[in-house]
């Protein structure tokens, strides 16, 4: 019997699921270096405004909207929030949507490592954090936020209970370390640097975009872009 000259043809790889990606706007600046440093052009980002930390309750019903509104035409919708102050309610309502989150206490714990950060919550459980996005926007979103600018005496009160700023830096930008630096004097606070890059993010969005799935997205020990 003769043998079939014809070489077998190659399967063709199967195209990454296309993705979206429904994430806190206080981290949308990383996302996209992640993202574009990677070359994932089947993730979409989509950030809901950084300001929901402020009111968390009104995470859950923001997620939801923006999946209504966005989310057709997608394989995957990947919820890139912790629990950020829900109380359960983002993973429940997730849930409900048949739709994934990242695991975690609060988003800066995807900088820091979602294990090592746990690991350190029984040492760590007066500290203050900042990352890159909350140094530049300290005002916003610290000082003005809890009315501090109008009310100072209201420090000693807000931070009773605090001792220490930790600054979670993703770069190395002096001016940054110098203005994080700041901010833990205008609190009353001593003042720690701690350089964690882009943490677990990288090998949270590699495991977001590779396959379908429902179930919580495990943490990663990265720590550097790909």
């Amino acid at each position: 019997m003769k043998a079939d000259p014809t070489p077998p043809v190659a399967a063709t790889p199967a195209a990454p699921p296309r993705t979206l990606l429904l994430a806190c706007g206080a981290l949308a600046r990383e996302l996209i270096a992640i993202r574009d440093a990677n070359g994932w052009a089947h993730m979409d980002l989509h950030c809901l405004p950084a300001e929901l930390h402020l009111r968390p309750e009104k995470i859950p019903d923001a997620v939801e909207a923006a999946v209504v509104k966005h989310g057709a035409g997608y394989d995957r919708i990947v919820v890139v929030y912790a629990d950020c102050g829900t109380g359960g309610l983002l993973a429940t309502r997730c849930a409900d949507l048949g739709i994934e989150m990242i695991p975690g206490p609060h988003c800066y714990a995807f900088f820091d490592g979602i294990e090592a950060h746990a690991a350190r919550a029984d040492v760590e459980f007066t500290a203050f954090y900042l990352t890159d996005f909350l140094v530049r926007q300290f005002d916003a979103f610290v000082w003005r936020a809890m009315g501090l600018d109008r009310h100072p005496e209201l420090r000693d009160i807000y931070f009773a209970h605090y001792e220490q700023l930790i600054y979670l830096a993703q770069t190395d930008d002096p001016a940054l370390n110098a203005s994080a630096e700041q901010a833990a004097a205008r609190l009353g606070l001593r003042y720690q640097r701690r350089k964690t890059g882009y943490g677990d993010l990288p090998a949270i969005l590699a495991q977001a975009g590779a396959g379908r799935g429902t179930a919580p997205l495990a943490p990663a020990g990265g720590r550097d872009i790909a």
